[in-house]
């Protein structure tokens, strides 16, 4: 079990108070202390890579986070891992996780949305869902628990800013659900390409990694925000389209000179389910990341630029 801080090691200084707590504040040790009874034969360890509220997750963390994941997934002895998050950037890291890790074990991140002094918290119930999934027979790749559901890294995003049920994977649909302390599945668990990742799982400092940001294509957008990350030295940019793709006319050549000066551009949607369709008769104009969000695509576009 890696623990990297969020909501599920906050505190408040009332139990009564659900949203008004500092995140980061207990070890994962001690959430572990928490869990309870776990599968007979299993041997929980812990250890404390990051203590950090989600909201301020950076390119060090993450690089820290896949050695450690990397240093596990050899132990012939490790069956699964338990990565303890906040919410805020989940879908990021198990996004980053999926495309750098050869994962043929389970590596589940798991969360809460209430502090671990809260009343009724639920991180002490998704902890143990997480241990649970983690140790299924035939269980591969980086998902996420929470709320009792198994969400594929790909499709899960955060879609409530504090509901106990914040996570969704759209018309994809759950992987499944844990209940009662048993695994039910509605689809199989995603497969892993263990050759193409090998390369990606060997990651440079971070602060060699390239700097790609993300630009909203919206009503009245400007050539501006564009202009001004190539002029302070963007390396990638994703842009988040309206609908299928489409992008505000007015940053359409603000892009093209930005990708005359080297900038890569990948373009996603703002739209929270489904993909990008292309078709025959309209080609892309830039490379187009299908079923990524922008903030994924940005992981997706990092890494290119990265091994290229």
């Amino acid at each position: 079990m890696l623990g990297t801080g969020g909501t599920i090691a906050g505190t408040a200084v009332c139990s009564s108070d659900n949203l008004g707590y500092s995140a980061a504040q207990r070890s994962v040790q001690v959430l572990l202390d928490g869990v309870g009874t776990v599968p007979v034969g299993i041997d929980l360890v812990s250890e404390q890579v990051a203590q950090v509220d989600s909201k301020d997750m950076d390119a060090a963390i993450w690089q820290a986070l896949a050695a450690r994941c990397q240093h596990y997934l050899r132990d012939p002895q490790v069956c699964g891992m338990v990565i303890t998050h906040g919410t805020d950037t989940l879908e990021e890291t198990a996004w980053f996780l999926h495309s750098v890790l050869p994962a043929s074990k389970p590596v589940v991140l798991t969360c809460a949305m209430r502090p671990a002094t809260a009343l009724f918290a639920d991180g002490p119930q998704n902890l143990r869902d997480a241990v649970v999934v983690a140790t299924q027979p035939g269980a591969q790749g980086v998902t996420v628990v929470c709320a009792g559901q198994i969400h594929a890294a790909q499709r899960v995003q955060k879609v409530h800013p504090y509901r106990l049920n914040a996570f969704d994977s759209g018309d994809g649909g759950v992987l499944g659900w844990v209940e009662e302390g048993r695994v039910r599945m509605a689809q199989p668990w995603v497969t892993v390409a263990l050759e193409a990742d090998v390369e990606k799982a060997v990651l440079p400092s971070a602060a060699c990694w390239p700097r790609v940001e993300i630009v909203v294509s919206h009503a009245g957008a400007s050539a501006a925000t564009v202009d001004a990350l190539v002029a302070s030295g963007v390396q990638g940019l994703v842009v988040a389209a309206t609908g299928n793709g489409t992008i505000h006319q007015a940053l359409i050549p603000a892009l093209e000179r930005a990708e005359a000066m080297g900038v890569a551009v990948l373009v996603s949607t703002r739209c929270v389910q489904g993909a990008l369709v292309s078709t025959p008769n309209r080609p892309p104009r830039w490379p187009w990341a299908p079923g990524l969000s922008p903030v994924k695509a940005r992981i997706t576009l990092l890494l290119q630029l990265l091994h290229q």
